[in-house]
């Protein structure tokens, strides 16, 4: 029998693992006849069995976490599945999207949603195996999860005020999402699937990057054949901004029909096509790694004007319209540039306000046609949104927010100089040359 995990704790800079007490209730799930055991010293012990099925790696985010925040979220999973795979054959399988804060048109039942609306899935099979979770259902064979990992942090915070990597097994903080039902399994929001269940429910309390699951879910839990780790945003990017982090969100490519939409649009209204603004892309995303600065850009600014939360809880911040429209102007007479298009969670109302304040200028936002909204939902529009803007001549973002980074994103991916991309609008209260974003420049393998 292996030896119980207590506790893994990783010193911030050293990648340093050692096996003590703390998770070990994860004991009983440690199969005594697994192939490949540990020993002190350099001394390895490899036996070779027959192989192993598939393992199963679910995941999700905290409920009100926005749409772009789930981005990243995914990002970080992605590279925690890659390092899987370098010892068992693991597969993604991707959370339905839906329920989401910002996604506000009642009218439309928007969960359930699988990630072929909004993202090319092939294009993400690139970087690692993924699935739909109703293929997950279908190869599984039933809608059931093995084990629920639900994370949270530590109640007493960071102790004598250090920081450090650590995972312990915990009672839960808060009560639980998943409660059992007469039968012993545990029932909860999967996804806005009723008939789905879990066999088992632990909460572990964690601090540290999202490689600190490997071990977990290497020897910890390998009676499991699908594990779901919620609340996965409690878990931070390993390497942020390396060759694995840009490598995982160059995978995730919009899906063509919102592209094929966007485009539309920049042609009729805008004057761009790729051709024009040197924004050609390739098949494969692996094959593109344009020179910064090679792309033009369409003949429009663009900008990402936050407003609704934003300009209630984060007044110092964020411009009110008539500074925006200083803001905008200037920069369209710096770029000698006739049009602006508006990416904004704006009320109508305050839209025909800011059009009114430039009236010099042609201003444009993207209104969805019924159809494109019930097929794409709100999820679907607000990536037409980025899109359009990802290929503007110049990009001006509200500070802080995820929307606008992803877009400053895309932009490199597809080459456009950082100086074009990471401007943001400055508040009322904040000089005119206010802080910009940090740029965290394009990595290629």
């Amino acid at each position: 029998m292996a030896a119980p995990i207590r506790s893994i704790i990783f010193p911030s800079v050293l990648l340093f693992l050692y096996i003590s007490v703390g998770i070990g209730a994860f004991n009983s799930d440690i199969d005594p006849s697994d192939n490949v055991a540990f020993h002190s010293g350099n001394q390895q012990n490899v036996q070779f069995g027959a192989a192993k099925p598939r393992r199963f790696l679910l995941y999700d985010v905290n409920h009100g976490e926005g749409f772009n925040l789930r981005r990243d979220v995914y990002m970080r999973i992605a590279n925690l599945l890659r390092r899987l795979r370098q010892d068992e054959d693991w597969v993604l399988v991707l959370p339905p999207w839906g329920g989401l804060y910002h996604w506000k048109t009642r009218s439309l039942e928007q969960i359930r949603i699988p990630w072929s609306t909004f993202f090319n899935v092939e294009s993400l099979n690139r970087f690692i195996p993924v699935i739909e979770f109703d293929e997950f259902v279908k190869e599984s064979g039933q809608a059931v999860i093995d084990q629920i990992l639900y994370l949270q942090g530590y109640k007493e915070g960071w102790t004598n005020g250090k920081w450090e990597e650590k995972i312990d097994e915990r009672e839960c903080i808060d009560p639980p999402s998943y409660q059992p039902d007469g039968k012993g399994l545990y029932r909860g929001w999967f996804w806005g699937y009723s008939d789905v269940y879990a066999k088992a429910f632990k909460c572990l309390s964690v601090q540290g990057m999202a490689g600190i699951m490997a071990p977990i879910l290497l020897h910890n839990v390998t009676t499991r054949r699908s594990v779901f780790v919620d609340r996965g945003e409690k878990l931070l990017h390993d390497r942020y901004g390396d060759a694995s982090y840009w490598a995982a969100r160059r995978s995730m490519r919009f899906a063509k029909h919102l592209r094929d939409i966007g485009d539309e649009f920049r042609a009729n209204s805008l004057e761009s096509t790729d051709e024009k603004d040197k924004t050609q892309t390739t098949e494969d995303w692996r094959e593109m790694k344009p020179k910064p600065g090679s792309a033009l850009g369409g003949p429009y600014l663009a900008v990402h004007l936050r407003r609704e939360d934003y300009a209630r809880s984060k007044r110092k911040e964020v411009a009110t319209l008539p500074r925006a429209a200083e803001q905008i102007k200037a920069a369209l007479i710096k770029y000698d540039l006739r049009k602006v298009f508006v990416a904004t969670d704006a009320p109508k109302h305050e839209i025909k306000e800011l059009k009114k304040l430039l009236p010099d200028y042609k201003v444009y936002n993207y209104v969805p046609p019924k159809g494109i909204l019930e097929n794409f939902k709100d999820g679907g529009v607000a990536i037409i949104d980025q899109w359009i803007c990802a290929h503007a001549r110049y990009f001006m973002g509200t500070g802080g927010s995820t929307f606008s980074f992803r877009i400053q994103e895309e932009r490199q991916i597809l080459g456009f100089d950082t100086k074009m991309t990471y401007n943001r609008f400055c508040g009322d209260t904040e000089p005119e040359d206010c802080e910009q974003p940090s740029v965290w420049k394009i990595v290629y393998d």
